[in-house]
């Protein structure tokens, strides 16, 4: 595939004394002899940082400055890896250990600010905007930590949160961190049975949630579900609720229920405490989307999150004290997570509840960063396509100056999206894809504040992640399509499968694929210049006449067409007339409201992607739908609309946000189309 020599970005020339990255490799190359010169290519940088992975994370935990419990011997750890090429687990959970012998505190490492510098900003589809400091945060953290240890919870409890995105989300994290207990959450919008399906597996002792929330202009009250939620989780010990809707909500038939200021009333002017526990301790439990069955419960360490977060908050993005971070997200996605640990690097988060377009204000969400001085702005593929399609230009009505990086993820982002955001949102910024998943609950592929933006590229593979494309034959391939793998082990690995004793659901989530491989599940090419293209899911490529492709470039081209708000593809079993079957494309469209689906669109929408892919890209079928299926976390949905149009079962569709969309396709289904 040909690839747009001219880039939409290109760092400064003095990039390398000005960002962290390269003031960390001018460190690294001064301490190390084995690490490559100050100056050497950003390739020679990455070769080392995977070679010499011991050595790079060390240096990295010197560099981010880990609170930790000092040894009697002097230094805080014994081994930085056991296992450095081990990366499946052989039997029980055998695999890779990191920074052995080390203790530390999430919490900890998050709160080390402790002053009236802003530490949260919060905002809603209202004017209203709530400020929180690093004093006041630390504060009330300990207040909930306090009255958690007084309703027994202690080191690998697990506390749940079903909440929006609120403070109040982040200071129970933190302090169910603060004593080591797990915390795991989904956001308000999932049903009863998703719900169920995820606290069910992990047997919470608290459950925080909220009386209901706000979205798109209405109320929707959360008590009803929340009833039946808290009546089917014997394990909880209390039910702490916070009133967004109203100030006394009705909480009878919830048992065990408390109010958040009731609740943490007690442990008012508590010190806050910390308990530091090994490195791999669990911090929280992530769940899959379980779009193909009951969700997998990935536990991820402590240490590790921490560790790959700040790597990527301060290397990759630059991220300063005192700037202003926003993802777009909600507490059931993992970039929530992400984006707390933000406060480590003394930033404050800009927490936002509600809908990205509430009706009647599209740029709601470019109004705010503009009126909270946001520095990285966080978003989907979707939302800029969205904002592009909706002719939002706020390079022409907002002042942006403040803001220097927008980053996209949830799926692969269009080469148009980079002209847009270029052109309209704001000339100069840095564009950057990342590519990672809750998985590892962190990116694989992300920006770099030392290398140029390419159209439709993620910029670079993250330092330390052994990340490559290999063929079926388990080749690497460099301007090929394949599956994206890691060959070596990093420190944001889950440390477990939740009730996976003998390691036998990690090790199938991710390992029998290639041996000792990770398989990720990702379709990509890496170009020759080092970035990455993501093609889709691995899962949901077509392979129309035995030719495997991805998704996504048919999207890049049916985004760009005007009538077309956004639409899925998938490959439909057909029979080949020979006595065996075949795979046809069929291109489902949701059009904008006052566009008409005629033949002529569907002739263009099969010419446009001819011409800019190839011939095995054009859809033989292509048909208009009012409304097309979401997961939770906004990404759509290929593989329930392909069970559906096959007749299968989908088997879990309370992890989408619409399921009602699903019986569309079913119709279309029955008619063959």
């Amino acid at each position: 595939m040909s690839r747009d020599a001219s880039p939409t970005w290109i760092p400064p020339h003095d990039a390398r004394q000005q960002t962290a990255m390269g003031r960390f490799f001018a460190q690294v190359a001064q301490r190390q002899s084995s690490a490559p010169a100050a100056d050497a290519p950003w390739a020679d940088w990455h070769a080392w940082s995977v070679r010499e992975r011991e050595t790079f994370w060390a240096e990295l935990w010197h560099w981010v400055g880990v609170i930790a419990e000092p040894l009697p011997g002097g230094g805080t750890w014994d081994a930085v890896l056991i296992g450095r090429d081990r990366m499946a687990p052989p039997d029980a959970l055998l695999g890779p250990r990191w920074f052995e012998g080390a203790q530390l505190n999430f919490a900890e490492n998050l709160l080390r600010r402790r002053d009236d510098g802003v530490a949260i900003i919060a905002r809603d589809e209202g004017p209203a905007t709530r400020r929180i400091s690093f004093r006041e945060l630390s504060d009330e953290v300990a207040a909930v930590a306090a009255a958690l240890r007084a309703a027994g919870v202690s080191a690998g409890d697990r506390v749940a949160g079903f909440m929006p995105n609120i403070p109040e989300t982040v200071v129970a994290m933190l302090a169910a961190a603060s004593i080591g207990a797990v915390w795991t959450s989904c956001s308000p919008d999932f049903g009863v049975k998703g719900v169920l399906d995820r606290f069910g597996q992990v047997a919470p002792r608290v459950l925080f949630c909220a009386d209901g929330y706000r979205f798109a202009g209405k109320e929707i009250d959360c008590l009803e579900r929340l009833r039946e939620i808290a009546a089917s989780l014997p394990s909880l010990a209390v039910v702490v609720i916070v009133p967004l809707l109203r100030d006394t909500p009705n909480t009878g038939g919830i048992k065990r229920a408390v109010s958040w200021a009731d609740f943490a009333a007690p442990g008012r002017g508590a010190p806050l405490v910390f308990e530091r526990l090994p490195f791999d301790h669990p911090l929280y439990v992530m769940y899959s989307s379980g779009t193909t069955g009951l969700p997998k419960c990935m536990v991820h360490g402590a240490g590790g999150t921490l560790l790959q977060h700040v790597k990527e908050h301060q290397l990759h993005l630059d991220l300063r004290r005192d700037e202003r971070i926003f993802y777009f997200t909600t507490c059931g996605w993992m970039m929530w997570n992400w984006l707390v640990s933000a406060l480590a690097s003394e930033a404050a988060i800009v927490l936002y509840d509600g809908a990205p377009m509430p009706p009647g204000r599209d740029a709601l969400l470019w109004e705010m960063a503009a009126e909270e001085r946001v520095t990285v702005f966080g978003t989907s593929a979707r939302y800029l396509a969205l904002s592009e399609k909706a002719a939002l230009a706020p390079a022409r009505t907002l002042d942006l100056s403040p803001l220097r990086a927008i980053l996209s993820t949830g799926s692969p982002l269009a080469p148009h999206s980079f002209d847009y955001a270029a052109r309209d949102v704001k000339p100069g910024v840095m564009l950057a894809s990342i590519s990672g998943g809750t998985d590892l609950i962190s990116c694989f592929a992300l920006g770099n504040p030392l290398l140029p933006v390419h159209r439709g590229e993620l910029q670079s593979f993250g330092l330390g992640m052994a990340v490559e494309i290999w063929d079926a034959s388990g080749r690497r391939v460099i301007g090929e399509t394949g599956e994206l793998v890691c060959t070596a082990p990093f420190p944001s690995m889950p440390v477990a499968f939740w009730n996976d004793a003998d390691g036998a659901k990690y090790r199938d989530a991710y390992f029998t694929h290639f041996h000792n491989v990770w398989r990720h599940g990702d379709w990509a090419e890496e170009t020759p210049r080092g970035g990455l293209v993501v093609h889709g899911r691995s899962d949901a490529t077509l392979n129309p006449g035995g030719v495997r492709i991805g998704t996504a470039e048919i999207y890049r081209q049916v985004e760009q067409v005007h009538e077309v708000m956004e639409s899925v593809v998938i490959g439909q079993e057909v029979p080949d007339g020979a006595g065996g079957s075949d795979v046809r494309i069929v291109l489902f469209v949701r059009l904008r409201p006052g566009a008409a689906f005629s033949d002529a669109l569907a002739e263009r929408l099969r010419r446009d992607i001819r011409v800019n892919t190839s011939p095995h890209h054009v859809p033989k079928v292509i048909v208009p739908v009012t409304d097309i299926p979401h997961t939770l976390s906004g990404k759509i949905s290929e593989i329930a609309v392909r069970d559906v149009v096959h007749g299968r079962v989908v088997k879990n569709a309370e992890a989408l946000a619409n399921p009602e969309s699903l019986a569309l396709f079913r119709d279309l289904a029955a008619l063959r189309v």
